[in-house]
C-alpha cells in the first residue's frame, strides 16, 4: 500500500487535535472497494453473508460508469471484496476496464476457487489476499467447509506456478476459536507459501457482514472471547513476540507486537467489559469508499450508506450534502462505530504509510 500512502493528501483528524472543516469535499480517493457479488462459498462463524441467496451482482456497465470519476479522483487501487468475488459470473470481464485504465487490483477471497481461476487471476490481479483463520483443522472448522485449507494450498501453488505471480498474503480474523493459534497461523501461512500474514479482530458489534437484522446470541457467543479466552490470547501474544520475533521484524507478520495487542487484546477487552476501546485515527471516509452490489456508497464497511450511484456518478455522491454532513460531523476519536471498528485504515501523506 506504499503507493497509496504517497498518493493520499493529508487528512485532518480530530483524533490528532485538528478540527475537521464543516465542508470537506473529497478531491483524492486512493482506494475504492467494490462488492461485486452478494453471495459467499463459506459458512463462517463470524459472518452471515453466506446466508444471502439473491445473487445480486455488479455489471461491467456499472464499473465503466465509475471510470471517469476514478480518473478524476486519482484512484490508484480497487479492492474486490464480498461475498466471494470469484463467484461473480464474469468477474474478469467486470474488472477488465479497471485494469486497462492502469488501476491496481486487489482480490480478497476465501481461496476456495483460486485453483480453478489461477491463470485469469494471475493475468488480472497484482495482489491477492486469502482468508486464513488458523492451521488446517481450525481454519476448516471456522469456515464451515471441510478441506478448505487444502483448497487454498492448491490455489496458491497454482498461482506460484504461473506468470506473472501476484503478491499473495493471508488475513486472519481472530476470534474465540483461533485466538490461541496465532503462532500456528503464522506457521500455516509459511507452509502455504504466502508472502505475509495479518491479523484483525472479528467484528462482534456492528450490523455489517450480513447481520443487518441482528445476530443470534448463540452465534455471537461462539465468536466473542470471555475472560479466560482473553488470558489465553494475552499469553499467545507474549509467545508470538518471543518465538516469532523475526517474523514481526521482517514484516512477514504485518503488524507489530504493540499493534496486535491493541487491535486484538485491548479491542476484545473493551467488547467484553466496557473498558475504553483503543483510540482511532482512521481516515477511511476521506480516502476511500465502498460501492455495494446495489450501487449504494458507504464511507467504509461499518458506517451506513450516504448515497447511491446515479447519473451524477461517484464524485457526486462523495461530495453531496449527506456525505459532506457526515464527514463534517464525524469525530473518529469518539464516534462509537469508529471506536468499535476492528478494521481501521489510515493513509498518511508522503512522510508516512498505512496503519
Amino acid at each position: 500500500m506504499t503507493e497509496l500512502a504517497a498518493a493520499a493528501r493529508p487528512v485532518p483528524s480530530r483524533a490528532e487535535g485538528a478540527l475537521l472543516p464543516a465542508v470537506d469535499p473529497v478531491v483524492s480517493l486512493p482506494i475504492v472497494t467494490l462488492l461485486p457479488f452478494s453471495r459467499c462459498n463459506c459458512r463462517c462463524a463470524m459472518c452471515d453473508i453466506w446466508k444471502e441467496r439473491n445473487g445480486a451482482a455488479l455489471s461491467r456497465h456499472d464499473v465503466e460508469r465509475l471510470l471517469p470519476d476514478l480518473a478524476r479522483l486519482g484512484t490508484r487501487r480497487v479492492v474486490l471484496s464480498g461475498g466471494e468475488p470469484l463467484m461473480h459470473p464474469d468477474l474478469f470481464g467486470l474488472v477488465a476496464p479497471l485494469r486497462e485504465a492502469g488501476i491496481g487490483l486487489t482480490l480478497l477471497s476465501s481461496g476456495l476457487l483460486l485453483e480453478r481461476h489461477a491463470p485469469a487471476i494471475a493475468a488480472t490481479f497484482d495482489d491477492v489476499v486469502v482468508s486464513l483463520d488458523g492451521p488446517a483443522a481450525v481454519h476448516d472448522a471456522i469456515r464451515g467447509v471441510p478441506g478448505a485449507f487444502e483448497r487454498i494450498r492448491r490455489g496458491v501453488r497454482a498461482l506460484r506456478g504461473g506468470a506473472p505471480v501476484p503478491a499473495l498474503s493471508g488475513r486472519c480474523t481472530v476470534q474465540r476459536e483461533n485466538l490461541a493459534e496465532l503462532r500456528a497461523t503464522v506457521a500455516a501461512a509459511r507452509d502455504l507459501g504466502l508472502d505475509r500474514i495479518s491479523f484483525l479482530a472479528a467484528d462482534t458489534t456492528s450490523p455489517a457482514f450480513g447481520r443487518a437484522s441482528g445476530w443470534e446470541e448463540a452465534s455471537r457467543l461462539r465468536v466473542v472471547p470471555d475472560a479466560d479466552d482473553l488470558a489465553r490470547l494475552a499469553a499467545e501474544l507474549d509467545r508470538l513476540e518471543e518465538e516469532n520475533g523475526g517474523d514481526l521484524a521482517s514484516g512477514f507478520v504485518s503488524e507489530s507486537a504493540a499493534k496486535l495487542r491493541a487491535r486484538l487484546l485491548a479491542h476484545f477487552r473493551a467488547v467484553g467489559s466496557g473498558a475504553p476501546f483503543p483510540a482511532s485515527s482512521c481516515n477511511a471516509p476521506w480516502v476511500s469508499a465502498v460501492v455495494e452490489t446495489d450501487l449504494s456508497v458507504r464511507p467504509c464497511f461499518f458506517h451506513p450508506a450516504y448515497g447511491r450511484l446515479g447519473d451524477g456518478g461517484l464524485a457526486a455522491v462523495l461530495n453531496g450534502d449527506p456525505a459532506l454532513r457526515f464527514r463534517g460531523a464525524l469525530d473518529v476519536a469518539s464516534d462509537p462505530v469508529c471506536l468499535r471498528c476492528p478494521c481501521r485504515l489510515n493513509l498518511r501523506d508522503r512522510a508516512g504509510g498505512t496503519t
